[in-house]
């Protein structure tokens, strides 16, 4: 029998009906909700993106790099500034293979390159990342710039562009102080992504004050903004947004004295550097020979790259910084110092005989006659040996190692630079971590004449020459916002650095082993102290036949000649300190006694100084520039290079990284070790200061 259905009343009905009514008009509200969330996202949030996103299909923007801050000396004298270039580039991703040959055909025809500048263009087309723009010519003429702008629809993947182009007014004089500016490379490209660094134009900071400031110095980049149509066809020019200029920094260098300075160096392989002995400024920076570093800023050629890095005289390394030199006898007048301070009085007085025997070995004095009786100040004016020998074989080296570091060597700088070497000032204790082995009295006295494991950067040397002049611990600076202008007073006796000063007067001016420096300005003299660094070992065969003049040996194995002085002697204003690598004391008038002694008289009667310059320079083969082209033009005519290869310009990273800088220091570093770690014999010891 069937059982009845069940009767379904109508409130049941109702019931039901508003049951899925509700729950479906919550899914429906649900819905909705998410709806007007996600409009109130797209249109809030997301407002910028989309406007961007929508904006980028009508307008087409194009980056303007900025232009660069200045860098400007003491003076306001630029040393580096920007000047308008109208340039020409080919992105490679915009041109294709097809259109290749005809572009560059009609490239040619309108711009009139010749066949070296073509052959360069097609190779680094094949080298080149995609998005990394290839330059065709630069500093063109407003014409030629003007026929390439209105023939674009004929040249996929041309890209003319009017910009600033960066400008050393000094060149070499002032490249290894600047630096220079560069392509960036694809690897930093691919680091940071920043389509600045692939806009046509764009250069950065490769090496020295370009690189270090570069934050400072690059600015924000502006744009050219065109409306297009869908194709791409220019409809419009709208507003563009200016580029905002890097700041100018202003140096405490003497734009004046870098460029005399540079010059009057000659042709020398060395480097100069000059402080104001009241704040520590740096005034002038030089290490010769340079490189142009607005042909580096350009992108130099394959040839270029190597006759500078095949030049014996390192013209890529940044000598005031990365050359280290046992600094021979500009050391005495601090040993002086130190042995005042550890008791030893100023008239005590040491037989030289010309030689000096120490246990089974012989340490000769420069002179091989001897200099007779002298006490502190005679020892400095006559740059003894024996006296130094004695004095120090009595109080121990470590006694003299603590005022070394004092005044400066050893000693690391805070300044705008990346290629700091820092030398040693060795002691017991150094020794026995580096070598294993304990001190030596051979090792001391070589030490107490700047000999052995002794060695100091040029800039070290300066320091040291000017924290004696001042008696102040001034550091250096480059940079005019920092200053330091608080140094505190060195921890010595002031009648101790008077009886020092006193002596390097007399080394000038009272028949010491720098008369040659003595100033010609009335009213000013010049305190200083020479020295002579051995490269090389004197056997005792060598010593009986007679020692070789530097004049005869190679120019690898001659001896350094140094210089650290300040004036004016009775209230020093400047410090400076000059080396010369293997000098050798050949050539009189390119001898660091003189030379120091011109770069003094610039700061004090400049017409005298040109004078001297003037003098000088025509028997060197004229000025720098005309010696640089000189030089160039006799490695072109040796090497007959082929002309895609003379052409192809390369971005090979900063010249003081260059491989020929590190083989030139490892030469150094070898060197220096080969003369401090020699078996003992101490024969050869001796300093051959003139």
């Amino acid at each position: 029998m069937d059982r009845p259905g069940r009767i379904m009343t109508e409130a049941a009905q109702a019931y039901s009906f508003s049951r899925r009514a509700f729950v479906l008009g919550t899914a429906q509200a649900g819905v909705g909700l998410l709806l007007a969330g996600r409009m109130a996202w797209l249109s809030i949030a997301q407002n910028e993106k989309y406007n961007l996103l929508s904006e980028s299909n009508r307008v087409n923007t194009t980056m303007i790099p900025p232009r660069r801050g200045w860098l400007i000396d003491r003076h306001g004298v630029p040393i580096a500034n920007n000047r308008t270039d109208f340039r020409v580039d080919i992105i490679p991703d915009r041109l294709d293979d097809a259109d290749k040959e005809r572009v560059l055909n009609l490239l040619r025809q309108i711009l009139k390159l010749d066949d070296e500048a073509m052959n360069r263009i097609r190779l680094d087309l094949e080298h080149a990342a995609g998005f990394q723009p290839v330059q065709v010519a630069e500093r063109l003429d407003w014409d030629r710039f003007a026929a390439v702008s209105v023939r674009l629809p004929e040249l996929p993947g041309v890209q003319p562009t009017r910009g600033f182009a960066r400008f050393y007014p000094a060149g070499p004089a002032v490249a290894h102080l600047t630096g220079y500016v560069g392509t960036p490379t694809a690897e930093q490209f691919k680091a940071t992504h920043d389509q600045l660094l692939v806009t046509p134009g764009f250069k950065l900071g490769k090496d020295g004050l370009e690189k270090m400031l570069e934050p400072y110095l690059r600015g924000k980049p502006g744009a050219k903004r065109v409306e297009v149509t869908a194709r791409g066809k220019v409809v419009a020019e709208l507003a563009t947004r200016p580029d905002v200029p890097g700041r100018n920094i202003r140096l405490t260098i003497d734009a004046g004295l870098q460029e005399y300075a540079a010059r009057r160096l000659g042709i020398n392989s060395g480097s100069a550097v000059v402080l104001d002995c009241r704040t520590g400024e740096t005034l002038a920076m030089v290490s010769m020979p340079a490189y142009d570093p607005n042909s580096f800023s350009d992108g130099i050629s394959h040839l270029e790259w190597a006759m500078l890095s095949e030049n014996d005289h390192v013209p890529l390394m940044n000598k005031v910084t990365q050359g280290l030199y046992p600094p021979g006898s500009t050391v005495k007048p601090m040993n002086g110092l130190a042995l005042l301070e550890a008791g030893v009085g100023a008239n005590d007085r040491v037989l030289c005989t010309g030689a000096m025997r120490v246990g089974t070995g012989v340490f000769h004095c420069h002179k091989r006659g001897g200099h007779g009786a002298l006490n502190l100040k005679g020892a400095i004016e006559q740059s003894c040996d024996i006296y130094f020998y004695e004095m120090i074989r009595r109080m121990g080296y470590d006694r003299i190692a603590p005022i070394a570091r004092m005044v400066g060597l050893g000693q690391k700088f805070d300044l705008p630079l990346s290629t700091q070497r820092y030398g040693t000032v060795p002691d017991a204790a150094w020794k026995l971590k580096k070598y294993k082995t304990k001190w030596t009295v051979a090792d001391g006295l070589n030490a107490s004449i700047g000999q052995g494991y002794v060695l100091a950067n040029p800039l070290q040397l300066a320091v040291m020459a000017a924290r004696l002049a001042s008696g102040r611990h001034l550091a250096p600076s480059m940079l005019s916002h920092q200053v330091h202008l608080d140094a505190p007073a060195l921890p010595v006796a002031s009648e101790h650095l008077a009886i020092v000063r006193d002596a390097m007067f007399g080394v000038v001016n009272q028949g010491g082993t720098g008369g040659a420096a003595r100033m010609l300005v009335p009213g000013v003299s010049l305190a200083a102290k020479t020295g002579t660094a051995q490269v090389r070992r004197i056997t005792m065969a060598e010593r009986r036949m007679g020692v070789l003049k530097n004049g005869q040996l190679p120019f690898k194995l001659r001896d350094h000649a140094l210089l650290v002085c300040f004036a004016p002697a009775d209230n020093p204003r400047y410090a400076a300190a000059v080396v010369l690598e293997h000098n050798g004391h050949t050539v009189r008038n390119l001898d660091a006694p003189l030379i120091g002694r011109d770069i003094m008289t610039y700061l004090f009667d400049r017409d005298r100084a040109l004078a001297s310059l003037a003098e000088g320079e025509q028997s060197w083969g004229g000025d720098i520039n005309t010696r640089m082209r000189a030089e160039e033009a006799a490695y072109r005519a040796a090497h007959t290079p082929q002309p895609a290869a003379a052409a192809t310009k390369t971005d090979a990273g900063a010249a003081t990284d260059a491989p020929a800088v590190e083989a030139a220091t490892n030469v150094s570093d070898a060197q220096a070790e080969a003369m401090a770690t020699r078996e003992t014999d101490p024969e050869d010891a001796g300093d051959p200061n003139p």
